[in-house]
């Protein structure tokens, strides 16, 4: 089999799948329509975000049998399209489940305990304790939105918390040691801290906007590692100002170019969120651990050789 990789990737993937005899190609500055150009030549695509996989591009795809995203997310894919034309559709959520849930704990961490505000003003030479005086995880109810491979390693770190987790997903009878399903509207009754963990379609666009968060209940401390259009920005700083919500983690920016790899726009809402001390914001990298880069690589080149080594 003939496989591109589009974008650069743990080497232990070119070094396995050589290793079985596919035969490799890479091309990681090629323009969209160069690599439409000649992509009825490969099998294979093995891709993070850099290039939009759309209608126009799969039909061109003649002869592809699988496109393996490093990755969770497939919005990048037109993924109707990809199985009308019998693509199959390879991803790897397991493959940073684990650091994106700790990555979510380490932001609970640092806003509820203001950690990063207090350690700022020592440096600086101001010595404020009530003024930093911190709020615990124990005994908060953490509500999750999608109980997947990330939702399920959060609740796992924070039962160790002494949280009561619950969470909502649209499959049935998901619950387990760690976590409960409840109706939406039980969560917002009951959550301190929400946190997402969904991808990014129709349904979700948008999902946590000025209606959503007047439905909750109580103030609360919001999460998001999902997808930044999971969130209407302008509505989260509203709440921010009104004290609606206490403090927001994001990993992810609603204003993030589609490859992830910087912001495409910036305005007021979002110099907002970057002046806030109520505010902590990182650079898409809660999946982005040594371990997890090592970890969806594997996992991507195990599930192809499950289905082309016989």
């Amino acid at each position: 089999m003939k496989i591109l990789l589009l974008d650069k990737n743990h080497p232990l993937i070119s070094e396995q799948l050589l290793a079985k005899n596919f035969i490799l190609e890479e091309d990681f500055t090629s323009s969209y329509d160069e690599v439409c150009r000649k992509i009825e030549n490969y099998d294979g695509i093995i891709i993070r975000s850099r290039i939009p996989l759309d209608k126009n591009f799969l039909e061109k795809a003649k002869n592809l049998k699988f496109i393996a995203r490093v990755g969770a997310g497939m919005e990048n894919i037109d993924i109707s399209v990809a199985e009308k034309l019998g693509i199959q559709l390879i991803n790897s959520p397991e493959g940073n489940r684990d650091s994106v849930a700790e990555h979510v704990l380490g932001m609970l961490l640092v806003i509820m305990n203001r950690l990063f505000i207090a350690s700022q003003e020592v440096k600086e030479g101001i010595w404020k304790r009530e003024e930093n005086r911190g709020d615990e995880l124990l005994g908060k109810t953490v509500g999750l939105i999608g109980y997947g491979n990330m939702g399920k390693a959060t609740a796992k770190r924070l039962s160790g918390f002494g949280c009561k987790v619950i969470f909502h997903d649209i499959l049935p009878d998901l619950s387990d040691e760690y976590a409960t399903q409840v109706s939406l509207e039980e969560l917002q009754e009951n959550a301190d801290v929400l946190s997402l963990h969904i991808p990014i379609t129709e349904d979700t666009y948008h999902l946590i906007d000025e209606k959503f968060i007047s439905e909750m209940k109580k103030d609360f401390y919001f999460v998001n590692t999902a997808r930044g259009k999971n969130l209407k920005t302008k509505d989260l700083v509203n709440a921010l100002k009104s004290g609606k919500v206490k403090g927001a983690c994001l990993d992810v920016l609603e204003y993030e170019k589609s490859s992830f790899e910087n912001i495409e726009n910036e305005n007021e809402d979002l110099k907002y969120l970057l002046a806030s001390d109520q505010v902590i914001v990182t650079p898409h990298i809660a999946g982005w651990t040594h371990q997890s880069k090592e970890k969806l690589a594997q996992f991507i080149v195990d599930k192809i050789f499950l289905s082309y080594i016989i």
